[in-house]
C-alpha cells in the first residue's frame, strides 16, 4: 500500500506542482506563486510570505526528479522578488501580496511605531535556497541591500532588549495561527520558539549570500548574530526541567525603584517561560542550534502517543494540553493539534539533521499514508487533518507545503532531496 500511495503521490505532484505559479499580474510585476491551485476557493491569487519559501523547496524536488533544473526559477526569484520590491525604506516588509492589493493590518511603518507584524524570517533563506540550486548568487545581488534593511527592521525593532529574543508585535498573521503561547496575548509579550528558530536560519542565510557575493566581513558580522540569537535561545527558551524549548513570556512590568511593594526585591529575571507543549518546540532541531543531549531529551518527548506522537504525524499541539481542539476554522487556521504537512516536514527535518533516522521514517511514512489515502478517496489534499482517523478537515486543494510529501519520499528512497538553506 505505502509503494502505491507513493507512486500516486509522486505522480500528482510533479503533474501538478505547476499549478502554484502565476504569471505577473498588477502590482505583482514578476512571475510568483501561490499556495493552491486555480480551483481553490483560498489561496489561489495570493503571493504569501513563508509559504512561497516551501513552495521553493518543493519545486526544487520536482526540478530534480524531472530532470528540468531551472524550471520554476523565474516563479520563485520573481516571488522574491515582488516582496523586494513592495519593501519601504525602513524594512517594513508585508506579509501577502495580491494583484489588487497588499496585506496590511494595522500600522506597520515608523511612524505606527512598527507595531505590526511583517514578513516571516525567511526571504534571505528562500534567496539562499535559490543561490545554492543554481550555484549563482548575481541574480540577487540588487535585492541585498532590501533583504539588509528587512533583517535590521527585525533586529532593531522586533527584538526584546533584556533577552535578546525576537518577539511578535501581534497576534495577527504569525503563521501557525492560533499558538496559544502567541494566540489572544498583548502586544509585544512573546518570544515564540518558532519566530526565533527562523530568524536564527535568516540571519545564516545572508550571511551565507554576503559570502558567495564575496563580503566576508559582513558575512562573519552577521553569523556572529546568529550565534548571539542562539546563545539566548538556550539562555531564555530551553528548559532544563523538561527538557526542551519553550516560548516565553517576556511582557513583564518595567522596575520601578521606587515602587514600595518590589523595591525591596527586584525581579532579576527577564523572563518567563510558558510550558505550552507545541510542536514548534521542536524547531531548534530543524534550525541546527540544538546541542546533541538537548536534541536525545527533546526525540524522547516526541515519541510519546500521549502528547505528540499521533497515527499521521505529530499534533501540533500535545493533546494534553487545555487548548487542544481539533475544530475547523480559517483565518485563523486551527493549529491547536491538527496534522499539517509542514509541521510534519519540519520535524521530520529536525530528525534527519541529528541522526534520528528511524523517527525521520517513520512519519515520513505517515505522511505519504496520510496524502496517499486523501489522494485516493477525494483526489485532492487537504490544509489539515485528524491526527487518529487522518480524515481531512479543511480546504480541499491545498497544495503548498503538503507537496513536500516529495522531498520526503526522496529521502526514502535514497535520492537526492531537495532541502532548505
Amino acid at each position: 500500500m505505502l509503494d502505491r500511495w507513493t507512486r500516486l503521490l509522486e505522480s500528482h505532484i510533479r503533474e501538478n506542482a505547476v499549478q502554484m505559479t502565476r504569471e505577473p499580474a498588477g502590482q505583482l510585476t514578476h512571475p510568483y506563486t501561490v499556495p493552491s491551485s486555480p480551483n481553490s476557493p483560498y489561496y489561489s491569487d495570493a503571493l504569501w510570505d513563508w509559504d512561497s519559501w516551501s513552495i521553493s523547496i518543493v519545486l526544487g524536488q520536482v526540478e530534480a526528479d524531472t530532470d528540468q533544473r531551472g524550471r520554476f526559477f523565474d516563479y520563485e526569484a520573481g516571488s522574491i522578488r515582488n516582496f523586494l520590491d513592495h519593501t519601504d525604506a525602513d524594512g517594513v516588509m508585508p506579509v501577502q501580496m495580491r494583484p489588487e492589493r497588499t496585506l496590511i493590518h494595522g500600522d506597520a511603518t515608523r511612524a505606527g511605531g512598527f507595531a505590526e507584524n511583517m514578513h516571516k524570517p525567511v526571504l534571505a533563506q528562500h534567496a539562499a535556497l535559490l543561490t545554492q540550486r543554481s550555484g549563482d548568487a548575481s541574480w540577487i545581488r540588487e535585492g541585498m541591500p532590501a533583504i539588509e534593511r528587512f533583517l535590521d527592521r527585525y533586529l532593531e525593532s522586533h527584538v526584546h532588549p533584556a533577552t535578546g529574543l525576537a518577539y511578535w508585535q501581534t497576534d495577527f498573521a504569525i503563521g501557525v495561527d492560533n499558538d496559544p503561547s502567541v494566540y489572544f496575548r498583548p502586544p509585544r509579550s512573546t518570544a515564540a520558539v518558532y519566530l526565533n528558530s527562523l530568524l536564527y536560519r535568516e540571519l545564516l542565510a545572508y550571511g551565507y549570500l554576503l559570502e558567495e557575493l564575496d563580503d566576508l566581513p559582513a558575512a562573519n558580522r552577521w553569523r556572529g548574530r546568529a550565534r548571539d540569537l542562539a546563545d539566548a535561545m538556550n539562555a531564555h527558551l530551553w528548559d532544563e526541567r523538561d527538557g526542551t524549548f519553550y516560548s516565553a513570556d517576556i511582557g513583564l512590568r518595567d522596575i520601578d525603584p521606587e515602587d514600595w511593594l518590589h523595591r525591596g526585591a527586584p525581579r532579576r529575571w527577564s523572563s518567563l517561560i510558558m510550558r505550552i507543549d507545541n510542536w514548534s518546540s521542536f524547531l531548534p532541531m530543524w534550525a541546527g542550534l540544538a546541542s546533541a543531549e538537548q536534541a536525545e531529551r527533546m526525540v524522547e518527548r516526541l515519541r510519546d502517543p500521549r502528547t505528540f506522537a499521533a497515527r499521521y504525524g505529530i499534533r501540533t499541539l500535545s493533546r494534553l494540553e487545555k487548548q487542544y481542539d481539533l475544530r475547523a476554522s480559517n483565518n485563523p487556521s486551527n493549529w491547536l493539534g491538527p496534522i499539517w504537512g509542514m509541521s510534519n516536514y519540519m520535524v521530520f527535518r529536525g530528525l534527519v539533521k541529528y541522526g534520528y533516522d528511524d523517527d525521520a521514517r517513520r512519519i515520513a511514512e505517515q505522511t505519504i499514508e496520510l496524502f496517499g489515502r486523501d489522494l485516493e478517496t477525494s483526489g485532492s489534499l487537504h490544509e489539515y487533518y485528524h491526527p487518529d482517523s487522518g480524515e481531512p478537515i479543511m480546504t480541499k486543494g491545498f497544495q503548498n507545503w503538503n507537496f513536500l510529501v516529495l522531498n520526503m519520499i526522496a529521502h526514502l528512497e535514497g535520492r537526492p532531496m531537495s532541502a532548505e538553506f
